[in-house]
């Protein structure tokens, strides 16, 4: 299963015995209205600045909330948003960071669902037993990133504005302004043809520049941006992460460099 899958295919999956549907929307918004069969799935957000021992502890926690869902990490898991990927994206990052292996975002959301919709409450089935183990690089940290500044396998792409990426303008509570070295400015909004919709491969790939299936971690401000520019690259075939912690955690942190 891709990391981005559309309706048709759901709907052409939809009774498979090992597919699972989580909806990210929160449980009152899933009790008016949801995909047959699906469930219920909050997992929180990742934080926006992490060391190591953050994330292994945060990796253990959602795999918690994982089996409490009645998620084992066998299954194959579509995550389902109210269509532009604000939900899901993060979601996605940190299931894969608790160490379940086959996540997919439904392109689209509950807006691009034209199938069955149920209504009314669905009692989970928590389970004792999962095959989750953490995957901390799910989670990118400001510590892999200055390890790997000039690491030729690896590009940085900055989704923020031309002035932010400059330094020449930036959120008032960043300490510092500028952009990771090296790092390449690419804006969202040419990445989306449509709120939650990302553009066709070929046009991502010819924004960004890179061969299909090179890695990629992308970054923001907040890691919001970021984790949208996630969903259009992976749909694009890139090894694409968002890096949570983005310029506010990367700016406060003297040692690290910068460029304008």
């Amino acid at each position: 299963m891709n990391s981005v899958v559309d309706a048709a295919w759901l709907e052409e999956h939809l009774g498979d015995e090992d597919l699972v549907v989580g909806d990210v929307r929160g449980p009152n918004a899933h009790m008016r209205g949801h995909i047959p069969g699906s469930r219920p799935l909050v997992l929180g957000s990742p934080p926006p600045g992490a060391d190591e021992a953050t994330v292994t502890a945060l990796a253990q926690e959602i795999a918690l909330r994982l089996r409490r869902h009645g998620i084992t990490g066998r299954e194959r898991l579509v995550l389902v948003d109210r269509g532009d990927g604000v939900g899901a994206m993060p979601t996605l990052q940190m299931a894969e960071l608790a160490g379940h292996p086959n996540v997919a975002v439904l392109v689209g959301g509950m807006a691009g669902w034209a199938g069955a919709v149920e209504e009314g409450t669905v009692e989970l089935e928590p389970v004792r037993e999962a095959a989750l183990t953490p995957n901390p690089r799910a989670m990118p940290t400001f510590a892999e990133i200055a390890s790997r500044l000039g690491d030729e396998s690896l590009t940085l792409l900055d989704i923020r504005t031309p002035d932010e990426f400059t330094g020449r303008r930036g959120s008032p509570c960043d300490p510092r302004q500028g952009h990771i070295p090296g790092a390449r400015l690419v804006e969202l909004g040419d990445l989306f043809v449509g709120a939650g919709e990302p553009a066709a491969p070929e046009r991502v790939r010819e924004v960004v520049g890179l061969p299909e299936g090179a890695e990629v971690v992308a970054y923001c401000h907040s890691g919001s941006r970021s984790a949208l520019a996630a969903l259009a690259l992976r749909a694009a075939g890139y090894n694409a992460r968002n890096y949570p912690g983005s310029w506010h955690e990367w700016s406060r942190h003297d040692e690290l460099p910068l460029e304008r």
